[in-house]
């Protein structure tokens, strides 16, 4: 989703002409606002969750929400390389995210990891979008770190499925 906010654009000697740099700070942009709003997310799962695996979840909630933390800042660092202005605000992430609301009747562990684990998915494709849309611009280092998110996102789903998974 692109986002419709008239920004300012400094110059930079990055050598990707500003028009696909403008298009790039788009893309990182709108995964800023997923990576965000997941974090908020998984916060929620963190601090709510309840039943007998309590402490295991709620430590691997807390995991997941301090590695897209981590995500929220190389994003947001490489927008502002690029010329470009992170919009990180809780209001702009609200109005852009692609992320679905958290279930807020989520109580038990299961209902929390079912609700991370789609939103994750999610956010795991979009973000192998946005690659895609930084290799065609000729922007490989932008490409580069989305795959290193990319990385830490599949490892987390990975982790949070193996919680649902029953064998078969």
């Amino acid at each position: 989703m692109a986002i419709a906010t008239q920004q300012r654009f400094f110059r930079t000697s990055i050598d990707i002409p500003e028009n696909k740099r403008q298009q790039i700070v788009d893309v990182l942009n709108a995964r800023l606002a997923d990576v965000s709003d997941l974090k908020t997310q998984a916060k929620q799962a963190h601090w709510n969750v309840k039943g007998i695996e309590f402490f295991q979840l709620h430590e691997l909630f807390d995991e997941v929400a301090t590695h897209l933390e981590a995500h929220t800042d190389l994003i947001a660092e490489r927008i502002t390389a690029l010329g470009g202005t992170a919009l990180g605000t809780a209001r702009l992430i609200a109005a852009t995210s692609s992320i679905p609301e958290y279930d807020l009747d989520a109580v038990k562990g299961e209902e929390h990891l079912r609700a991370l684990t789609q939103r994750m998915a999610k956010l795991a494709g979009s973000v192998r979008k946005a690659i895609d849309s930084a290799t065609e611009l000729g922007d490989q280092s932008t490409a580069d770190l989305l795959t290193e998110v990319s990385r830490q996102v599949d490892k987390d789903l990975w982790f949070l499925e193996a919680h649902l998974q029953d064998g078969k």
